[in-house]
């Protein structure tokens, strides 16, 4: 019990006091998730230099799940390459789906407090949101045919 406290007070935090959810008017990709079935709508916002995330942001609105999984998301990706942004996002979408080894959901650090959205299907898309909007900023046109994982 006092490890789902933990993980809810991380939400709570990153829901009430986001760091990364601002605008950003010198983004080089900008690009829009909406996860309909619920509502949440956000705009991922990325500052590159190369192949290495240098910022990023994002605005919109959504439940509590969606923009603290957003702001988490953030701040374990920017400073990283594109390539270990996606494969957080990998690790990511293993733990959501109940198939990651507890060494892949450590590596995930605060996004771990996401674990339990496995056992709530109807707040998945919601965790997913800015993950998936990562992954197609990223990849543009090919994020669909990643053969790795059809569903990341």
């Amino acid at each position: 019990m006092e490890n789902r406290s933990f993980y809810n007070e991380i939400l709570t935090e990153h829901n009430v006091r986001p760091e990364f959810k601002h605008d950003m008017e010198d983004a080089d990709i900008v690009l829009e998730g909406v996860n309909p079935s619920c509502g949440d709508d956000i705009f991922l916002k990325l500052k590159t230099d190369g192949d290495t995330i240098v910022d990023g942001a994002f605005v919109g609105d959504g439940c509590a799940i969606s923009q603290a999984s957003a702001d988490i998301m953030l701040g374990m990706v920017i400073g990283r390459k594109k390539e270990e942004a996606l494969e957080m996002g990998k690790i990511f979408m293993k733990m959501i789906k109940g198939e990651a080894s507890e060494e892949e959901i450590d590596s995930l650090e605060e996004a771990s407090a996401l674990r339990d959205i496995a056992h709530m299907p109807a707040r998945v898309k919601c965790a997913v949101l800015g993950w998936r909007t990562l992954k197609e900023a990223l990849l543009g046109e090919d994020a669909d045919d990643d053969e790795d994982d059809e569903d990341w």
